[in-house]
């Protein structure tokens, strides 16, 4: 049956089907509008709003091991020093003994302040003045001290041991009333050691002092670091005849009168 209209017989929309449903609360119309797309958002970020991105791995930064950091440097701090001390090791014992001397804090050079007095020595017999005490130079005995690391426990004749000091001898002299403890220091340093000798000496200014040819060091303690440098810096090198002077074979008689070379020397 067809309908009549003014421009001509109604027709009824032809309807085309494609097999699905729509979804259930859903329009056909929208049902028609979402056909080919995506469902459920698949291909995209949860918003919708495009792929997602990889999501890049979460770096842990580790902190430094400083323990071996710390022992490269020690070691590192270490060789400097060495180094160092053997550089100015070798300076300082390049240096003349004479500059060495100089050197060591509180020295008294009489070398510089008495020329004629420490130039050399005279043997003389008899008992000798002395202006400086104990004294460092100057005439003396024709015996001299035996100095080969002898120590001795009473005073001895000053002709005797400037004999020594004009052979090379450090001879170091205390006060009486030293502590035993320091004298024991004291003798540690002169047993066993040729060209050094140990007494003690009334009237000291200072409690040790010691002397070498033209040279002398006065300190309150044994233990005074000066007193090794003494020793190292002039033992030997201060001698006026040289380092093959004796120092055996002399007096080892204590007493501070001389024995004239008539008197054979006796313990």
């Amino acid at each position: 049956m067809s309908i009549s209209t003014p421009g001509g017989p109604e027709r009824r929309p032809t309807v085309v089907t494609t097999g699905k449903k729509p979804a259930a609360g859903r329009p056909a119309s929208d049902a028609k509008a979402g056909a080919g797309k995506p469902q459920g958002g698949a291909g995209r970020s949860g918003g919708g709003k495009g792929p997602r991105k990889p999501i890049a791995p979460v770096k842990v930064s580790q902190g430094r091991s400083w323990g071996p950091i710390a022992l490269f440097t020690a070691v590192g701090v270490l060789a400097v020093a060495i180094i160092g001390y053997g550089a100015w090791a070798a300076y300082n014992g390049s240096k003349p003994w004479e500059d060495r001397a100089a050197d060591i804090a509180g020295i008294v050079n009489y070398r510089e302040k008495d020329k004629e007095l420490t130039s050399g020595g005279n043997h003389q017999q008899g008992p000798i003045k002395y202006d400086i005490l104990p004294p460092v130079a100057g005439p003396h005995n024709a015996a001299w001290q035996n100095c080969m690391g002898d120590v001795y426990d009473a005073q001895i004749a000053n002709e005797h041991a400037v004999h020594s000091l004009e052979h090379g001898a450090v001879w170091i002299t205390y006060r009486p009333d030293l502590p035993a403890d320091q004298v024991a220091t004291l003798k540690s340093k002169v047993q066993g050691q040729e060209k050094m000798l140990l007494s003690p000496f009334e009237g000291l200014d200072k409690p040790i002092s010691l002397q070498a040819w033209g040279y002398q060091l006065k300190v309150d303690n044994a233990d005074d670091s000066r007193i090794d440098e003494f020793i190292k810096v002039l033992r030997v090198n201060a001698s006026v005849e040289g380092p093959t002077a004796n120092c055996a074979d002399g007096i080892t008689a204590t007493g501070t009168t001389p024995r004239d070379g008539n008197q054979m020397p006796t313990q």
